[in-house]
């Protein structure tokens, strides 16, 4: 399902802090109709743990991949780490808010992130990703990433791995995919059980 070999073969940039991006990581085209169709009907802003939403057997099958060992092994040789007997946690992203983009850099919480975006289709100039030079600046800015099906960034959370993206409200479908050191795994389950929770009253 996923082009690990494509995964392997992207370049590491680390002029500012680690990261790499692919444009499709599927193997097949035709895995995009299918995954788009089975993503999570998400309507409300906010991140979505795995085992809080219902979806498709092929993100099922995508998240096996994404969180099984071939790419466990990957992110380690690319980005010099040991993530054996690290926590892996998945989230859903479906809908961004005009708030949300803002300049930040991941928790310090988090060892590596991985953002997959499943957008059957993407035609705006806002809501892409950027990969920052400075926590001040959304214009100054080392790349953009596509926010089209299959477009894949990962990056080694340091305290200076700003990101962000230029407002928009709509749809905006993703998967986030972190490892978290041991003593954060309760804390990140509990802040995202609460969340989730309160959206659903919302």
């Amino acid at each position: 399902m996923l082009n690990f070999e494509l995964i392997k073969k992207a370049e590491i940039n680390s002029e500012f802090y680690p990261f790499f991006t692919v444009q499709d990581v599927f193997l097949n085209k035709q895995d995009h109709k299918r995954v788009a169709a089975d993503f999570p009907n998400l309507n409300k802003g906010g991140s979505f743990p795995s085992s809080s939403v219902s979806y498709g057997e092929s993100i099922q099958s995508l998240l096996d991949y994404l969180e099984g060992d071939q790419m466990r092994n990957i992110l380690e040789n690319k980005f010099e780490i040991d993530l054996k007997d690290k926590p892996v946690v998945s989230t859903f992203r479906g809908y961004s808010r005009i708030k949300d983009g803002r300049i930040h850099s991941d928790s310090k919480t988090k060892i590596i992130t991985v953002l997959l975006y499943l957008n059957d289709k993407w035609d705006e100039s806002n809501g892409l990703l950027r990969m920052l030079k400075d926590k001040d600046n959304i214009d100054n800015y080392i790349t953009e990433i596509p926010a089209s099906m299959g477009s894949m960034v990962a990056f080694k959370v340091t305290n200076d791995c700003w990101h962000g993206f230029i407002p928009y409200e709509g749809k905006r479908c993703l998967i986030q995919l972190n490892y978290l050191y041991k003593e954060a795994l309760s804390q990140h389950k509990i802040r995202h059980k609460l969340s989730s929770f309160f959206k659903k009253l919302s």
